[in-house]
């Protein structure tokens, strides 16, 4: 297990147990470099911030490595094409979706209420309201970009709050209540903007210059998903032109070597993100959105029943992810055994 933190041992170690899977614990990320301490291992365990590219996958097949479990939905640091043929490739679909949801309205709770600065205020016991008024979330419209269970749920917080709701998805939910709209209609009608899509080709940098010239003035932007959905230069441009007027965020697009780690006693030197965070109107999160009890539970139990599954049946695992024939998450569904 790559990337390992002091909260995801408790966990991992009782699922661990009574299924008969035995965990090595690195906190070493997973790079090339690294990839020979799994040898003599039958899988790997990782997470969004570890790499698993080309010559990473060659160099875990060759010490003998047969898996690659990902603790986490998303799996775009992991280079699925190349790996068909050597190893097989599990995620964690759903661990909570109701955590990363609840967190990004947090966010937006914290950031339109001014609730941050109210609690930095009053632990120095200024009780001025200068510059804390918000605005009311009821009746103001959110656009929510991608709407599998995570986005369905903040959906039903935002009405929940009496927010219209439009939402834009490459495949939209069937017979949901939903109302589908453009990319384009959901930048210039909303007032907030949620992002809970994977990140693909199609998607990086969807949140660009030229999106968010066509968004609303005063726009807020909320990112739960992936740090590269967003442009942060694009980002940083639009707050300075008074055209963003809050971003909330709990990924960063180069987040990689920066956060999970404490950083307090070091000169950061990403720039972007040094100027994001000295932004007023603009909150970060280090990529906690999932870290909920129920989820760092859900999350070990299904890595590790995605690992005993796939040993123990010699089937196929209901997690896969394969690219035989390119459709990654539901090649499974279709052939009903194993590509290889």
């Amino acid at each position: 297990m790559f990337d390992t933190k002091a909260y995801d041992k408790p966990s991992f170690e009782q699922y661990g147990s009574r299924n008969d899977v035995e965990f090595k614990f690195f906190e070493t990320k997973l790079t090339e470099d690294t990839a020979d301490l799994a040898k003599g291992c039958d899988a790997v365990c990782v997470f969004v911030n570890d790499t698993v590219s080309d010559k990473v996958i060659d160099r875990l097949y060759e010490n003998g490595v047969k898996m690659i479990a990902l603790r986490c939905a998303g799996y775009n640091n992991v280079d699925v094409e190349h790996a068909y043929g050597k190893l097989h490739v599990v995620h964690v679909p759903a661990y909570s979706p109701y955590a990363v949801a609840e967190h990004a309205a947090a966010l937006l709770l914290t950031s339109v209420r001014r609730i941050h600065k109210a609690y930095n205020r009053t632990r120095e016991f200024n009780f001025s309201l200068s510059g804390l008024t918000g605005f009311d979330l009821h009746g103001k419209t959110v656009g929510v970009v991608g709407t599998g269970k995570i986005g369905r749920i903040f959906i039903d917080i935002c009405r929940g709050f009496g927010m219209k709701v439009i939402a834009y998805d490459a495949y939209p939910a069937k017979d949901s209540g939903i109302e589908y709209v453009t990319l384009d209609e959901l930048f210039e009608k909303s007032d907030i903007i949620s992002l809970h899509c994977p990140l693909t080709d199609d998607t990086r940098h969807m949140i660009n210059a030229d999106a968010i010239e066509k968004m609303k003035k005063g726009v807020v932007i909320l990112n739960t998903s992936r740090g590269a959905l967003i442009d942060t230069e694009a980002l940083l441009e639009g707050i300075k032109a008074r055209k963003v007027g809050a971003a909330c965020l709990d990924v960063y697009e180069e987040e990689a070597d920066i956060f999970f780690e404490d950083r307090s006693g070091h000169i950061l030197n990403d720039e972007l993100l040094s100027r994001l965070i000295s932004m007023p109107n603009v909150i970060v999160t280090s990529h906690q959105a999932f870290l909920t009890e129920e989820a760092l539970n859900n999350i070990a139990e299904t890595t590790v029943n995605n690992i005993r599954s796939f040993f123990d049946k010699e089937g196929i695992c209901d997690n896969e992810l394969c690219y035989r024939c390119g459709n990654i998450e539901h090649c499974k569904k279709e052939r009903k055994e194993r590509c290889f």
